[in-house]
């Protein structure tokens, strides 16, 4: 059993986490306040930029993000730690930034 150190920066937690499970269910047992909804990698409310480190998490299984998002940003419902990390809640990839504002522009004009 490895365990890696898991930083949310800005924020003075860390916990640690078994590379066996996902970041999110580590933050559910150690009463972070993670966001989550759908935890199957579709919803993106669990999103978080990785600064530093890597994690596991298949395209497949986060669904929501291209491959290339899925190397600068982690759905904390399917990422297991392969490192220790340094994790910014609450960042989104572009993609879903674009979408975002997308759909403000729409709500806007009705």
């Amino acid at each position: 059993m490895t365990e890696h150190t898991v930083e949310f920066v800005g924020t003075g937690e860390t916990i640690q986490v078994d590379e066996r499970e996902t970041i999110l269910s580590r933050c559910i047992e150690e009463g972070i306040a993670q966001e989550y909804s759908c935890r199957v990698g579709m919803c993106l409310a669990c999103s978080a930029e990785i600064i530093e480190g890597d994690v596991e998490q298949t395209v497949a299984a986060a669904r929501g993000l291209t491959e290339a998002e899925a190397e600068e940003y982690a759905l904390t419902c399917m990422a297991r730690p392969t490192s220790d990390l340094k994790l910014e809640r609450g960042k989104y990839p572009p993609s879903i930034e674009a979408d975002a504002e997308s759909a403000g522009a729409v709500g806007a004009d009705d």
